[in-house]
């Protein structure tokens, strides 16, 4: 594909503007259910205010300041605010704690935060002699506490009244592809974030290449409910101001099954989470209803099964198949279709691997997932599975303008416009990732076959080496036990043991509904997951996911343990599980499945 050569993030937004600027860039959903949305036109003056009100208060070209907040309108408009005139946006998950936001604040070099509302706020005043540099809070929303430290957002954009065009405009056409766009810290999986610096040119260079490997059509619309503090969600957002496709903010992950029916998105990036929780609730749902409801959605889905592998074969869907589809989609798929809104035609689905199942059940009632792989430190994009070119349980081909290649040692490795330039203050961590001619170490271990698609076959640093000598990589098995109803969570563990052993949290609805039908007493979940029959459930349910693996990747022991969280420091903000926390945390339950 050809790429535009954008001056910065600035001239990438002023072109859509140019060619869209009447139509729809971003929707936000009130708490009333309505809708409220802003025209590209607006938008641009928006991001004009947000850039004069930035330099008046005092913001200089390569500054940082901090947004600590959840996915909204305002987090978007301050980031391209901030990027237009030099200085730089550095996103804080709002999950966060206030040691771990302090440490980003400092680590960071940020003058100003964005906060979200006053309980953001409260995290900031109980650690504020410890982040000296700030000099300003500005709240996206409520009310402003009476001192000069916290303004309200409606009182920052009058700060710049007095900033003239012209002062804007050299701001603005000072800034170059090598600057800095932003700083985007990892989760902290494996030990302290690490800040990616991203430039201007990463930035619009991903845009399009995400652009170009998707089927984004014009009036096509998205919702976003994924956190933007992480790149994932931000590269996403870019990539449909290239395409200049509406983007709908969804209100938060608890509204999201009614979010979806108010936004009705053509398209939507996710994490497997979701997906899972879908598939979870429309297997359980079927099975509740029993009888003849449940003949129907097996024979349902069985139809989809062919007709999905047809599709994957390249092969013609015969007359009286298509019959029996259009059916089944009558029948079952359509209320699957319609709990997403009604109009998706495909999702992206990256961060962590997509059990190739799942994806396959919704391709079955009609719903595409292209599966991708990205990291921090390549804007979260390398690889995409093509709307009309894909396969389960790959990762897909590379971007335009991406190479890959895989080391002797089976680690998979980029290089391209998409990579960051360096880790922040830290150049011992930037030269063990980046090779001095530009390739990225991923510590991810793959494949590459003939026509050019990433396989992902495990994680060099979570790769468990048996006491037998066996390489096992546990997230793919992690991904499949997951598939289980009454299963929420699991932590395979088992490096140079006999065997592999697990941590698993159950799916709470699922297992009371269960309990109830077994006539088990008690109510509290701790109760339930202690009970001899939901433990023995649970083994079966082990077991009969441990048929589709080889014998030394089966789990042979699980103790049942409380949900891992963000909160009990057990998961990081991108809902990955912390394996080495987990293991010293619950060391003497693995220790007893050995015993």
């Amino acid at each position: 594909m050809e790429f535009t050569d954008f001056r910065n993030v600035h001239h990438m937004v002023s072109e859509t503007v140019n060619r869209w600027g009447d139509q729809a860039a971003f929707r936000w959903i009130l708490e009333s259910k309505e809708t409220e949305s802003i025209t590209w036109n607006g938008f641009s003056d928006e991001v004009r205010r947000v850039g004069k009100s930035l330099i008046a208060l005092g913001l200089k070209k390569g500054d940082k300041a901090n947004i600590l907040s959840y996915t909204k309108y305002r987090w978007v408009l301050t980031d391209v605010g901030c990027a237009s005139i030099g200085s730089c946006a550095v996103g804080i998950y709002q999950s966060l704690l206030a040691p771990d936001v302090k440490y980003i604040v400092n680590h960071s070099d940020a003058v100003l935060v964005f906060a979200e509302d006053e309980a953001q706020l409260e995290k900031l005043l109980s650690i504020r002699e410890e982040i000296p540099a700030i000099r300003k809070v500005i709240l996206f929303s409520g009310s402003a506490p009476d001192n000069d430290w916290v303004i309200t957002y409606e009182q920052f954009l009058e700060l710049g009244a007095d900033i003239s065009d012209e002062a804007l405009e050299e701001r603005i056409a000072d800034v170059t592809p090598e600057d800095v766009a932003t700083i985007v810290y990892t989760s902290g999986t494996t030990g302290i974030p690490k800040g990616a610096v991203l430039t201007h040119d990463n930035v619009t260079f991903t845009a399009q290449s995400v652009y170009g490997s998707t089927q984004i059509l014009e009036g096509d619309e998205t919702l976003l409910f994924l956190p933007l503090a992480h790149i994932f969600a931000r590269t996403l957002v870019f990539s449909a101001v290239v395409a200049g496709s509406t983007t709908t903010f969804a209100r938060g992950i608890d509204t999201i099954v009614e979010d979806f029916s108010i936004a009705r998105p053509h398209w939507f990036p996710s994490v497997p989470r979701i997906f899972e929780k879908i598939y979870s609730k429309v297997i359980s749902g079927a099975e509740a209803k029993g009888g003849a409801a449940l003949v129907i959605f097996n024979w349902a889905r069985s139809v989809g099964d062919r007709i999905s592998d047809l599709k994957l074969e390249g092969k013609p869907i015969g007359f009286v198949l298509g019959l029996q589809y259009s059916l089944a989609t009558k029948l079952v798929f359509s209320k699957v279709q319609a709990a997403l809104g009604g109009r998706v035609r495909w999702c992206i689905s990256g961060a962590a691997p997509l059990n190739a199942s799942i994806a396959k059940f919704f391709h079955a009632a009609g719903i595409l997932i292209v599966e991708g792989i990205g990291m921090t430190e390549n804007m979260s994009f390398s690889n995409l599975n093509r709307y009309d070119n894909y396969r389960f349980g790959w990762v897909g081909l590379p971007g335009p303008g991406i190479e890959q290649k895989v080391a002797e040692d089976g680690e998979v490795l980029f290089r391209g416009r998409n990579i960051m330039r360096e880790y922040y203050k830290m150049p011992a961590e930037t030269a063990e990732t980046l090779t001095p001619d530009g390739w990225q170490h991923t510590g991810d271990l793959g494949e590459i076959d003939e026509e050019n698609f990433l396989k992902i076959t495990g994680r060099k640093k979570d790769l468990i080496i048996t006491a037998g000598g066996k390489n096992i990589a546990p997230s793919a098995i992690e991904g499949l036990i997951a598939t289980s109803k009454f299963i929420n969570q699991v932590c395979a563990i088992g490096d140079r043991k006999p065997y592999l052993v697990a941590l698993i949290t159950v799916d709470a609805d699922n297992i009371r509904a269960y309990a109830e039908e077994q006539g088990i007493g008690g109510a509290d979940l701790a109760e339930l997951m202690a009970d001899e029959k939901i433990i023995s459930l649970i083994d079966a349910e082990l077991e009969a996911k441990n048929a589709d693996l080889a014998s030394y990747e089966t789990i042979k022991k699980c103790r049942l343990v409380e949900e891992f969280t963000i909160e009990n420091g057990l998961l990081t903000p991108t809902m990955k599980v912390k394996r080495n926390v987990a293991m010293e945390r619950y060391e003497d339950l693995i220790e007893g499945m050995y015993e």
